[in-house]
């Protein structure tokens, strides 16, 4: 039999593909503080780096999509750059820090992790 009965790589690139939506999101965080602080585009440093920090997001969820189911990959993503950004402007001092707040988010990492678990 010249080939195997299975992919060997498939277990691999799924990994990728998870590393790729994680890093995806961390972006998503980056690309959505840079856009509050580019205050409409009207500072340059921060809108550069919504462009990029959006453009190579993007790019990266398009590339975990190829791998992951669609409604998984965007849930993970949005959830991971929803909390990485409310824990931002926690640390910044833009939002207030609350036990009930933390909870919350605690909730939303959970759920991602669930989706990640169950994949």
């Amino acid at each position: 039999m010249p080939y195997p009965d299975s992919d060997k790589t498939a277990p691999v690139e799924a990994v990728v593909s998870w590393l790729v939506l994680v890093l995806s999101g961390v972006l998503e965080a980056v690309w959505a503080t840079a856009l509050g602080r580019s205050e409409g585009f009207s500072r340059l440093v921060p809108s550069v780096v919504f462009g990029v920090a959006m453009t190579l997001s993007m790019v990266g969820l398009a590339y975990a999509m190829r791998e992951l189911p669609v409604g998984t990959a965007y849930a993970v993503w949005v959830g991971i750059g929803a909390v990485l950004t409310v824990v931002i402007a926690m640390v910044s001092g833009e939002e207030p820090v609350s036990a009930v707040r933390l909870l919350l988010l605690a909730g939303i990492v959970g759920c991602v992790v669930g989706l990640k678990v169950l994949h």
